[in-house]
């Protein structure tokens, strides 16, 4: 038995309104001429970081606090150095004879998920303060102060503990990913890099089929619903009752700022029944390795020298089809691509890799930091 199963061991709980045991207070809004690079403190006016430095705080160490504007109203951090809470910004002072500090941070942080549901506003979202006040945490042994705080202070220590080990594996993850990723984009263009007396160049028009007089937009209020995906420039847009193609293809983005800014990938495969509107170009091949090759080869190009307008970027099925592509053998070709998609599932893929491991990682800590928090004890009553 783990030292917290001895201290919850028979122990009573009671759900308390957090604005019994804590005040919930509202931030001043400090003047803008008061912000500065060289501040000591930084200044927190909503959001989920600070939006600043000043010379002067208004709130001390060790305070959790709660976004109250903008759409991460409802955000929850605890703030371990002096600060300035600005009119946007939720602090909350405990009382310490009743309840632990941290333990109302980590409290407040599990029912996040919940203070975000109740923003409200037309234009900028925003949460009442009411909402946090109402907001019940449990507190145990609650006729037995000193036991109480001793168990919640063992949660926190448990939490505490929990947290900076999860922190440290998804810095480890993350690292991981950053390098398997540089290592993914210089394989890929070593890969993709041919000599021009050795692989004959083609333009793309020679090495696909464009299917975009195929393609058919339909307003979002006439769409019927259903489970084929509707596709735009840059994935998918809703799901729809039909579709106007069945298959293999590679889609392009013909247009749009990313285009440019490169974001998102501007030509990805897609295979089954499906519909594409006016957004994307629809190319087939005649092969899986075609097919991946040309859409590798195409997101990791310039593609500017192709594109027109300024203010409204397009590649318009002229200048496509006129993209010079790199055309060795099927089989190398197939080497090629077998090589990269090993990388991308790595890498990209948010069912397999490490991506899916950091996103893990995140929902088991917050599922054992919900079960620490919900005291998972067939003796106690709540």
């Amino acid at each position: 038995m783990s030292k917290l199963d001895v201290l919850l061991e028979g122990v009573e709980v009671e759900w308390k309104p957090l604005e019994s045991v804590c005040s919930v207070l509202k931030g001043k809004q400090l003047n803008k001429t008061e912000l500065t690079e060289l501040g000591e403190y930084p200044a927190y006016n909503g959001g989920t970081n600070y939006s600043g430095f000043t010379n002067k705080f208004n709130v001390d160490k060790n305070t959790t606090i709660i976004s109250q504007g903008g759409a991460s109203a409802g955000f929850v951090q605890f703030i371990k150095r002096k600060f300035w809470a600005n009119a946007h910004c939720y602090y909350l002072k405990p009382d310490i004879d009743v309840v632990e500090n941290k333990y109302v941070y980590y409290f407040v942080k599990n029912k996040q998920s919940n203070l975000m549901n109740f923003q409200f506003g037309a234009g900028i979202p925003a949460l009442k303060s009411d909402v946090i006040k109402k907001l019940e945490i449990l507190i145990p042994c609650p006729d037995n102060p000193e036991k109480s705080l001793k168990i919640q202070k063992e949660i926190v220590r448990i939490l505490d503990i929990f947290t900076e080990f999860s922190k440290e594996l998804n810095k480890e993850l993350t690292k991981e990913l950053t390098v398997r990723r540089k290592q993914y984009y210089y394989y890929r263009e070593q890969l993709l890099t041919f000599d021009e007396s050795e692989v004959k160049t083609e333009i793309l028009g020679s090495l696909a089929e464009n299917l975009d007089s195929m393609r058919k937009p339909i307003a979002s209020s006439l769409r019927e619903p259903g489970n084929i995906p509707y596709y735009g420039a840059s994935g998918i847009v809703d799901y729809v009752k039909d579709y106007i193609y069945d298959g293999d293809f590679l889609l392009i983005s013909e247009d749009g700022a990313n285009l440019i800014a490169r974001k998102t990938p501007i030509a990805f495969s897609i295979s089954g029944k499906n519909w594409v509107n006016n957004h994307a170009h629809v190319l087939k091949f005649n092969s899986y390795a075609e097919r991946r090759f040309v859409e590798y080869y195409l997101n990791s190009i310039d593609l500017t020298p192709y594109i027109s307008g300024a203010a409204q970027p397009k590649l318009n099925q002229r200048n496509l089809s006129g993209i010079k592509i790199p055309n060795p053998p099927l089989l190398l070709k197939e080497k090629i691509v077998s090589i990269l998609d090993k990388f991308d599932t790595l890498t990209t893929s948010i069912s397999e890799g490490l991506p899916k491991e950091i996103d893990l990682r995140k929902k088991q800590y917050e599922y054992y930091r919900e079960k620490l928090l919900t005291f998972p004890n067939d003796n106690i009553e709540a």
